[in-house]
């Protein structure tokens, strides 16, 4: 069996396989079949494969010489079961995204320069754009440096992330029920898309403080059932159909800040919950507390002008560049940056399990 090229890197608190496109097989399900033999999907464990055993380590970045002369290189994100057997293009994830330029470069799609190298990415998911600048004093990718950001140990070079029309990137609005509040299961709801579908509660509405670990809140049936029932619901009203087999919308409790931060989060992924927050998910939260009349906006300690908004999680705080304004349409994000750091684990050859 020949083994196909392979890059495996941690992108924010997140890890997956980044492969070029023309090395997987260009018809989708021949490609799907195979990504699934890599990860070592379905098994709990995945320990025939490259996976971790959780949604945050069994994840694939695709990436090609754009299609555009706007663009550098073009992305597909694919998220990969664990113990069950799917893939699905039907969401962004900004954590791989903070690899995809460091693996683009050291691929030759993009000319390193130095001492940076600005990378502009197009996500296939949903057509936004990000521009990704790397470290490359003398022409090569440096993964070291001095940023630290919570989840992940140690520090690494900085890969600021700065994106474009992700407003509505999935549903087609920053608020896609029309609405800055709803209602679903007797819960106050915001439904908010600024480049990943999510769906903000209070925590106190759901009789939880907002501050338990994942753990604790993965095993609350009656809560996971509830918000579950929350969800389907909410697909629906930001048009997004039958969402029972997605992995988009995700779910953010929210509540009042305890270390420091402007907000306290826990975020359903959207069964299991996120050890941290992802990066698409911090900008959705953020704007969709930020105008007045949405379910958290109270809860908000709101950062001085010019400072980010830092968004607690299960293990500390991300800060996220965000704004939003009134628009002719609605509301328009007008800022959306982040900080994101990428390491490589190894590139080789991935021989991936045989057909069964």
């Amino acid at each position: 069996m020949n083994g196909v090229p392979c890059m495996l890197m941690r992108g924010g608190t997140s890890k997956g396989a980044y492969f070029l496109e023309d090395d997987l097989p260009a018809d989708p399900a021949e490609r799907d079949d195979l990504l699934l033999r890599v990860m070592g999907t379905p098994d709990p464990r995945q320990i025939d494969g490259l996976g971790g055993a959780h949604p945050l380590t069994s994840k694939v970045g695709i990436v090609s010489p754009s299609a555009d002369g706007d663009t550098d290189v073009d992305y597909l994100f694919l998220q990969l079961g664990v113990d069950e057997a799917f893939v699905t293009d039907r969401q962004n994830c900004g954590n791989i995204l903070a690899g995809v330029a460091p693996f683009a470069i050291e691929r030759g799609l993009v000319p390193a320069a130095d001492p940076t190298t600005p990378v502009r990415i197009r996500m296939r998911n949903t057509g936004s754009v990000c521009t990704a600048t790397v470290a490359t004093p003398g022409a090569r990718v440096d993964y070291d440096g001095d940023l630290a950001i919570d989840g992940v140990p140690g520090t690494a070079a900085a890969i600021p992330l700065d994106f474009e029309g992700v407003a509505g990137s999935s549903t087609g609005a920053l608020f896609p029920t029309g609405n800055l509040a709803d209602v679903f299961d007797g819960v106050p709801a915001t439904c908010v898309d600024a480049g990943m579908p999510t769906v903000i509660l209070r925590a106190s509405d759901l009789g939880v403080t907002g501050r338990e670990s994942p753990e604790e809140l993965e095993v609350d049936t009656a809560l996971t059932e509830r918000i579950e029932r929350i969800r389907l619901a909410a697909g629906h009203a930001m048009g997004l159909g039958d969402v029972a087999g997605a992995t988009t919308p995700k779910m953010v409790l929210a509540s009042a800040p305890v270390m420091g931060g402007v907000v306290a989060t826990r975020s359903f992924i959207p069964h299991r919950v996120h050890t941290s927050i992802g990066v698409l998910g911090a900008i959705s939260a953020a704007a969709g507390m930020i105008p007045a009349g949405t379910v958290a906006h109270d809860l908000v300690a709101f950062p001085a002008p010019g400072d980010p908004f830092a968004i607690e999680h299960p293990t500390g705080r991300f800060a996220v560049d965000v704004d939003v304004a009134p628009a002719p349409d609605g509301w328009a994000v007008t800022r959306a940056a982040a900080l994101r750091t990428a390491r490589k684990i190894f590139d080789g050859a991935i021989f991936p399990r045989p057909r069964t």
